[in-house]
């Protein structure tokens, strides 16, 4: 376990770069639903059970600064996941700075990925009218066992409705992903967790595995971004709040952060 506390980010990434460097080697089988066995580039060096807290710049100029993400494809990547729109595949795709091969090694026969995160955070009526792999019509709106989904506009309408609410949790992985009983690709994270106390409102945000010089910038990046656009949409929707509501803490909990041989010339560099 690591636990980073409160350091400011700029320290932060700089231990955790030096900490990846000396972190034990892991060498796995299988990264992104591709067999990598025997390939020394993809044994990955791993941080078990990574936390961190840091506050959430209350404007994107701000954010942008301090974390450093991949523009312009971070925001444009955020913009798709708010949507509305379960995208699949997300125009962003196109132009992700690290895309191998086009990406179509991920793709089905539809040109369609295993998930996108705007189908998870918008999936009411994800592939309305298609028809799933296993010949099973698609009914919209998507029923779970008793009730039907919910979405990201669900969440902010609980946080309206309910400001000290506890339950205000977005799910990324669904139970179509338990097991990988297809061998498909996983989301790398689990979900979103948004409270209000003190008119601000603080993001937990729970991921499963993410890539040290991949995703992580972008990911800490798009969960400060999602707390900016769900506290602002909470005033929004909040006639009756006497206090506006701020962007509070982040706080980012990833059981498998890791970075792989292949980039360690790149880490030792300082480029990340």
């Amino acid at each position: 376990m690591k636990n980073y506390g409160t350091i400011p980010w700029k320290y932060m990434l700089a231990d955790l770069t030096q900490d990846l460097l000396r972190a034990p080697e892991v060498a796995g089988q299988r990264w992104h639903a591709m067999d990598v066995t025997g390939n020394p580039m993809l044994v990955s060096r791993e941080i078990h059970n990574f936390t961190w807290e840091g506050h959430i710049p209350h404007y994107i100029r701000d954010l942008q600064a301090m974390v450093g993400p991949n523009l312009p494809w971070a925001e444009d990547h955020f913009q798709e996941r708010i949507s509305g729109q379960p995208l699949n595949p997300a125009p962003s795709e196109a132009w992700w700075p690290f895309a191998m091969k086009g990406n179509e090694v991920h793709k089905d026969e539809k040109e369609q990925f295993s998930h996108t995160y705007p189908e998870r955070m918008w999936p009411k009526f994800a592939n309305e009218g298609q028809t799933r792999p296993n010949g099973r019509q698609v009914s919209t709106p998507h029923n779970g066992i008793r009730y039907e989904y919910g979405d990201l506009m669900d969440v902010i309408e609980l946080l309206v409705r309910e400001p000290t609410t506890r339950q205000a949790f977005l799910p990324i992985w669904f139970p179509e992903d338990t097991g990988a009983t297809a061998g498909q690709r996983l989301p790398c994270s689990l979900g979103y967790h948004f409270m209000i106390r003190n008119d601000m409102l603080h993001v937990s945000y729970y991921m499963r595995s993410c890539d040290f010089i991949r995703h992580f910038r972008d990911d800490v990046y798009m969960a400060m971004r999602l707390g900016q656009h769900v506290a602002g949409a909470v005033n929004h929707f909040s006639s009756g709040r006497e206090d506006q509501l701020v962007p509070g803490s982040l706080y980012i909990s990833i059981a498998s952060l890791h970075c792989f041989k292949g980039d360690e010339a790149k880490m030792k560099r300082g480029d990340v």
